[in-house]
């Protein structure tokens, strides 16, 4: 997804807030040296004099102002530079630093981003996810098999949960390799504490790596975003780009959809939320403890539909992990 016009005017403020520091610090540097080293000022004002008379003569058609010009400035300079080596300071003190010396804090190179703007767009990408920290804790490399029974048999799959969790952790892996071509949709059902919102975060991981924007809300965050901007006028502008933002997202993770507090708003904007997605052809995940059934009940059929219709259902069985672990 190209960053929206909000994300990347909040990364090139960054720059310019480098720029102005960097030139800030460079200021300060030049006025520390001419106070100590008086002569170093005289010396760069001479080579400001003598740019300016070479400019001149070139105007005046002296073919040799450049060539000489030249050697003056290679005398000047090599005369400074001793100057700053004996008073201890570094050869490029006067000069100015960048944090990317590629790009000199422009975010680009030859007309492409530099590889720190894409740095950049990964922290803004993890930022606005919402699970920015969780992410570091849940993932794949840290996904275990080992709190999934592998004794018992589940007639509803005939296999053992573990095995059934290994296909499942494939199918979330795939869903990940094939989301830049074709996007997608998941919807993770089971009982508290199986591991769908750990999926999903797995997942979101992977997508943000790859500078896909993600996510995530609970379903009463969700829906409390549409309630402002439905019914608040003067709601601020950072709720406005959210609520675009939900719509516009590469992936969007509802977490928990069926706790929140249904009513035909819920409903309504449920609706608008996933078609306007679908539309739009962005991938969406959603995790809930509502069996299909019980979602058409909770819902509407025309939101079952469209879920039975454009998203991969993967129910999830097995105890509560969380106590396991305790």
């Amino acid at each position: 997804m190209s960053l929206s016009n909000s994300q990347y005017n909040a990364i090139m403020r960054i720059y310019n807030q480098r720029q102005f520091q960097n030139k800030y610090e460079q200021d300060r540097r030049v006025r520390e040296v001419y106070e100590r080293i008086p002569q170093i000022r005289q010396i760069d004002d001479t080579i400001s004099t003598q740019a300016v008379a070479c400019a001149r003569r070139i105007l005046d058609g002296d073919g040799r102002a450049r060539q000489v010009l030249r050697h003056q400035l290679e005398d000047l300079r090599e005369q400074k530079a001793v100057l700053l080596e004996a008073y201890g300071y570094a050869p490029d003190y006067m000069e100015m630093h960048y944090h990317c010396p590629k790009c000199q804090d422009t975010g680009y190179m030859e007309g492409k981003k530099c590889q720190c703007f894409k740095k950049e767009e990964i922290t803004l990408l993890y930022s606005q996810s919402n699970i920015q920290e969780i992410l570091g804790r849940e993932n794949f490399s840290s996904f275990t098999f080992k709190y999934y029974d592998n004794k018992e048999v589940i007639p509803q799959i005939g296999m053992t949960v573990a095995d059934y969790m290994k296909q499942v952790y494939g199918w979330c892996r795939e869903y990940v390799e094939g989301f830049a071509a074709k996007g997608g949709n998941l919807i993770f059902t089971g009982s508290t504490g199986v591991g769908k919102t750990f999926l999903t975060n797995c997942i979101a991981k992977e997508l943000i790596d790859r500078y896909q924007s993600v996510i995530y809300l609970s379903s009463s965050d969700l829906f409390d975003v549409f309630s402002k901007n439905k019914f608040y006028h003067d709601t601020e502008e950072d709720m406005q780009d959210m609520y675009q933002y939900i719509l516009d997202c590469d992936l969007l993770i509802i977490d928990d959809l069926g706790t929140e507090l249904n009513n035909s708003f819920v409903s309504s904007q449920l609706f608008y939320c996933i078609n306007e997605r679908l539309i739009g052809k962005k991938g969406t995940i959603i995790s809930t403890n509502l069996s299909m059934d019980m979602l058409r009940d909770t819902y509407s059929d025309r939101i079952s539909s469209r879920i039975i219709s454009h998203y991969s259902i993967i129910p999830l069985y097995g105890g509560d992990i969380r106590t396991k672990k305790r």
